[in-house]
């Protein structure tokens, strides 16, 4: 399909309150999808795709049902494509993927607070009063694995919904995320992920460079030391870099076959979905895609949570099993790593709202892709789901499984100042069984 190719940049008004923006401290990633038609065709050997559940989806109503037992409710379970292994009704379409597919069902950490475990869960460090300001794993893998002379952002954040303010840490702006909301009061946008596009005034490429050179004027009067002036001036250096490159738009899902959308979902998750897609076969290395409370529902179900779940699973399953089955398809599967994940998991006991509540005793996760082997289960939780009953696995395990899966010693450590933190938080183990 034939596209035109034009620069795309920000009238002067946007110039300076992007300037006044960054100056101030203040993110401006809402500004840089305006200016997201990068396309290399270069990609690294190792990407990662998060797909956030804030709110901590109940495992017994997704990946870990318990027909039969009381606290199993009214949901049941379903065969999947690799015998033995059962889902609850509500993932269908995984369950067509499941031989790409390794759960862990025996998760256990220690923070039942949305915010404390998000924090948790998000960076692998739990949370400690007055200690280090870690980065998140998309700001991690950003930074191992970003290639240098990328025009595209090492950590992409799409509908980004988190419990508390976490971030790139003390890894610093240049592996902040370039967030992509798609928040427009246009249904057709917000499914598009893309905002309103602004021409170069008068067509004239010339105009880009005057505002170019008006913008590093207005950097040379901030002090370079500054944390406002350094993320002013990343942030611009990374909206250059996609600018100049003038490649085939990441962003525009138009290009994709109307049938392929239509399988992702034509909601802010599908499309968020198959724009992850798109940005890791372009050489993004991290892509993180949030469902929070997209459908009606929400996976912080303490009430009527069968509902509230199913709805949820609506949204959830065609775009998580249609992205699987797209990257095997682009042979894109085996070198990209698709993380399911929330922050804990819910009670086995039904409470008398007929909801679940908050429980990291014993929940699951799931992964698939890059160098994961599929078609298997990590771990088990008793009959009742009240507890793991073997092979437990602790977020640190987690993390040092992650970064093995993506190539990264789990083992190492970055940098902060002089002084070395580990990647993973002490006892962290790569679980072998899970890293074909």
């Amino acid at each position: 399909m034939s596209m035109t190719r034009s620069f795309e940049t920000f009238s002067r008004r946007d110039l300076f309150r992007i300037a006044a923006a960054s100056l101030g401290g203040i993110s401006c990633s809402p500004w840089l999808p305006k200016l997201a038609r990068a396309a290399g065709t270069k990609r690294p050997p190792k990407a990662c795709i998060l797909l956030w559940m804030a709110g901590g989806p109940s495992q017994m109503e997704t990946l870990d049902p318990k027909p039969g037992h009381r606290n199993g409710g009214p949901t049941q379970a379903i065969s999947t494509a690799v015998p033995g292994i059962e889902l609850s009704q509500n993932l269908p379409g995984l369950a067509t993927q499941m031989k790409d597919v390794a759960l862990v069902r025996s998760m256990k950490t220690r923070e039942g607070d949305h915010g404390r475990a998000t924090q948790l869960m998000m960076t692998g460090y739990r949370p400690m009063g007055g200690m280090t300001d870690y980065p998140v794993l998309g700001s991690l893998i950003s930074h191992r694995l970003k290639p240098a002379d990328s025009p595209l952002p090492g950590f992409v954040s799409i509908a980004p919904f988190r419990f508390g303010n976490l971030g790139s840490g003390f890894l610093g702006p240049d592996h902040s995320p370039l967030v992509v909301s798609g928040a427009s009061n246009d249904p057709n946008t917000r499914a598009n992920l893309t905002v309103e596009n602004l021409e170069v005034a008068g067509g004239n490429p010339d105009a880009l460079l005057e505002r170019q050179g008006l913008l590093n004027m207005l950097r040379q009067g901030a002090p370079s030391s500054s944390p406002a002036a350094l993320k002013h001036a990343s942030v611009y250096d990374q909206a250059m870099r996609m600018v100049e490159t003038r490649g085939e738009g990441a962003f525009e899902l138009d290009e994709e076959p109307t049938e392929l959308r239509d399988a992702y979902g034509r909601n802010r998750f599908g499309q968020g979905c198959l724009l992850a897609r798109r940005l890791v076969e372009r050489g993004v290395p991290f892509v993180e895609v949030s469902l929070d409370a997209a459908a009606q529902g929400s996976w912080d179900s303490h009430v009527d949570n069968f509902s509230a779940v199913s709805s949820m699973c609506e949204v959830l399953d065609p775009a998580w099993s249609t992205l699987l089955k797209d990257l095997r398809d682009r042979g894109l599967l085996d070198s990209t790593l698709v993380v399911w994940m929330g922050e804990f998991g819910r009670t086995p006991q039904i409470n008398p709202n007929r909801g679940r509540d908050h429980f990291p005793d014993a929940w699951s996760v799931a992964l698939a892709g890059g160098s994961i082997a599929g078609g298997q289960v990590y771990g088990k939780t008793s009959a009742d789901g009240m507890e793991v009953s073997d092979n437990p696995v602790t977020a640190s395990d987690l993390y040092a499984t992650l970064l093995e899966g993506l190539g990264i010693d789990s083992g190492g450590d970055n940098a902060m100042g002089n002084r070395p933190i580990p990647l993973v938080d002490e006892g962290g183990t790569p679980i072998r069984e899970l890293l074909g």
